[in-house]
């Protein structure tokens, strides 16, 4: 029987047959990776889940999902076990926005180092061909240059309101850098930018801006185009009925759309989307006072890239790229490559031809200190909250007003990645936000609709 293989060589080449496990496959990261596998022919794909199964299209009958928490390190293990992937996109991880992060931070340390150490030490002892692991840019200093290469890792102090979670993240990327010089294994770590998309968190507590603006935007233009009248005398309404579908797909707090009308408006009001002039007795409201609390000036600026672009990023560097390629595709190898004060350069590390496929450094002395060999996955262009947010609010046709909350923070002010190496790794992106957003609201809706 013939076999298909991807466009790399070697003995660590994933065969459309290959048994891939991507951990997180319920997540906007991990459902975007097993689209672009099925897409691609990939046959033979693995996902865990722990509460919601993977949500795909009918190309996921060829999808393997199984029940497992990542957070036990026996279940994990027994897991590999009896599994024995050959390939794993390691894209489970507990997120959340500058609220979640800052209020959970205990929880974003220990279960994103718990998810990691399981995945990753397990992947080493069942013989794993090879892993990628994802974290994020929150990994770069609070003042790090921008757009932000690789090598400003660890050069200055971190964004406080996310640190428990970029130092997960950076344990992560030294982890798979250990294992492979000391275990000559082939763990890539990759570092997108702020991601959206299909399967995206939209839960007001705990989600990213993008999402939050497009759930905060779509239910405010439902409010101011509630008739009261109509609802005071009928009890009913489309686009009330909007609202209490939206809140039945996704409680905020434990409200849904079983709730009262003063419940619900008055759960909306606490996360930001608000009403002027309302009396809760009457449900009078003027139809041109619906207004959206976003945290902070909108002067920040960030960069977005669309989920299934990242996913490509991916598969693309696991079927065509080894750590070895990351480490060598440095165009100016000082920046990664810091060698000791008393050691000459040779020619062959002033060409930065390091061969790591033997294990060349488990037996013999290292002159040569590895670091930073993680890839940023990104755009390389930014948007200001502001304007994200009035792109946002006219995509929706949204009447009502956007109010900058100056006495919240803002948190990093820039955050623009430098994707110079992907580039010359051989990938750019393709979706621009506005389309990305026309798509990810189109898919909102039409899950809200379902």
């Amino acid at each position: 029987m013939n076999v298909e293989y991807s466009n790399r060589k070697g003995n660590e080449l994933m065969k459309l047959d290959s048994k891939i496990f991507v951990a997180g496959g319920s997540g906007l990261v991990g459902s975007a990776i097993i689209k672009n596998l099925l897409s691609k022919g990939y046959t033979n794909i693995v996902t865990n889940y722990l509460t919601r199964k993977p949500n795909l299209n009918a190309q996921s009958l060829t999808l393997n999902a199984k029940k497992l928490d990542l957070l036990d390190p026996q279940a994990v293990e027994a897991f590999f076990n009896s599994e024995s992937p050959e390939f794993v996109f390691l894209a489970a991880a507990k997120v959340g926005g500058i609220i979640a992060n800052n209020t959970y931070r205990a929880d974003f340390i220990y279960e994103n180092l718990q998810i990691q150490n399981n995945i990753i030490h397990q992947s080493y002892k069942t013989g794993v061909k090879k892993l990628m692991f994802l974290g994020s840019t929150c990994i770069y200093p609070k003042n790090a240059p921008q757009p932000m290469p690789e090598d400003c890792l660890l050069t200055d102090t971190l964004e406080y309101t996310n640190e428990p979670y970029a130092i997960a993240k950076i344990a992560g990327i030294k982890m798979c850098e250990s294992y492979n010089l000391q275990y000559g294994t082939n763990y890539i770590s990759v570092m997108p930018t702020n991601l959206y998309g299909p399967n995206d968190n939209f839960d007001l507590e705990k989600s990213h801006v993008l999402p939050a603006l497009i759930r905060k935007i779509h239910l405010g233009k439902a409010l101011e185009r509630v008739k009261w009248d109509v609802l005071r005398a009928t009890g009913k309404d489309e686009n009330w009925e909007i609202i209490k579908k939206d809140l039945d797909k996704l409680p905020i707090e434990g409200v849904d759309g079983s709730a009262s009308q003063e419940e619900i408006l008055t759960k909306l009001d606490a996360y930001g989307i608000k009403s002027f002039n309302i009396k809760h007795s009457t449900l009078s409201i003027d139809p041109n006072s619906v207004r959206i609390e976003i945290w902070g000036s909108g002067n920040p600026r960030r960069e977005f890239l669309w989920s299934e672009d990242m996913a490509d990023a991916c598969v693309y560097l696991m079927e065509n790229r080894d750590f070895s390629d990351v480490v060598n595709s440095q165009k100016d190898h000082s920046k990664f490559l810091a060698l000791n004060a008393d050691t000459p350069v040779s020619k062959e590390q002033e060409g930065c031809n390091m061969d790591l496929s033997n294990n060349q450094y488990t037996n013999t002395p290292i002159h040569q200190e590895v670091r930073n060999t993680h890839i940023n996955i990104g755009t390389g262009i930014d948007i200001s909250i502001k304007e994200l947010a009035y792109m946002i609010k006219d995509l929706i046709c949204f009447n009502g007003e956007l109010y900058f909350n100056t006495d919240k923070p803002d948190g990093t002010m820039k955050k623009l990645t430098d994707p110079s190496k992907l580039h010359a790794l051989g990938w750019k992106h393709t979706v621009e936000l506005h389309e990305g957003i026309e798509k990810m609201y189109a898919w909102y809706i039409g899950e809200r609709d379902s």
